[in-house]
C-alpha cells in the first residue's frame, strides 16, 4: 500500500466523520498536532521500538498530546498500532487538501525563473483562479534553469510556459525540419 494513497484513504475517511460532527477546522488543527507530536525523534523512536508495548506507545502519545479530542487520541492511537505513524504528517497535508477543496480553494504551484513580487502574485493568482473557477494561492518557488516565463501546476493541470520549453519545442522542430524559417535557395526571392 502506497504511503501517499493511504494517507488520502485515512484523510478522506478522517474528512467524512469531522464533517459529519461539524469539526473540519478541529481536526485540521489536532491533525496538525498529532503529525509534529509523532514528528519529535524521542517519540519517534519509542513508538518505533518494539521492545515498547503498545501500551506504553498510546500512553507516550496521550502525554504528547495534551488536552486531544478521544477520537483523535484514538485516531493517533490506530496509526501506532499499525505502524503508520509516519503516516500523520501526509494525513494532516491531505486533510488540508481536502478542506481547501470543500472550500473552494486551489493550491498552485508555481515556478518561476525570478522571485515573484506581491503585485506579480496577486495577479497571478487571479488569472490562475479565473482558468479553473476557484480562489487560487500560488505558492511560488525560484529555478532559474526554466530561463524565463512559468511553470504552474494547478490541481492536475499543467501550465508551461517557460522559456527553457519553447526552446526545446523550437529547437525539435527545427531538427525534424518542419518550421522552414530560412530554406536555403529562398534567399534571393
Amino acid at each position: 500500500m502506497s504511503g501517499r494513497g493511504s494517507a488520502r484513504r485515512h484523510a478522506q475517511a478522517i474528512f467524512q466523520i469531522a464533517r459529519a460532527a461539524g469539526e473540519l477546522e478541529k481536526w485540521r488543527e489536532e491533525l496538525k498536532k498529532v503529525a509534529q507530536a509523532v514528528a519529535d525523534p524521542v517519540l519517534s523512536l519509542l513508538l518505533e521500538s518494539p521492545r515498547v508495548g503498545l501500551a506504553e506507545k498510546v500512553a507516550l502519545l496521550r502525554e504528547g498530546l495534551p488536552g486531544a479530542d478521544p477520537l483523535v487520541l484514538n485516531y493517533a492511537g490506530l496509526l501506532v498500532a499499525r505502524g503508520r505513524q509516519r503516516l500523520a504528517g501526509e494525513i494532516a497535508e491531505e486533510y488540508e487538501r481536502l478542506l481547501d477543496a470543500y472550500h473552494g480553494i486551489e493550491h498552485a504551484e508555481v515556478i518561476t525563473a525570478v522571485p515573484l513580487e506581491g503585485e506579480e502574485k496577486e495577479r497571478l493568482a487571479h488569472r490562475l483562479a479565473e482558468m479553473v473557477g476557484k480562489r487560487v494561492v500560488v505558492e511560488a518557488r525560484v529555478d532559474p534553469a526554466i530561463i524565463g516565463g512559468l511553470v504552474a501546476r494547478v490541481g492536475d493541470r499543467l501550465l508551461d510556459g517557460s522559456t527553457r520549453t519553447r526552446l526545446e519545442l523550437l529547437k525539435k522542430s527545427l531538427s525534424e525540419g518542419g518550421v522552414g524559417l530560412w530554406p536555403p535557395g529562398d534567399m534571393t526571392s
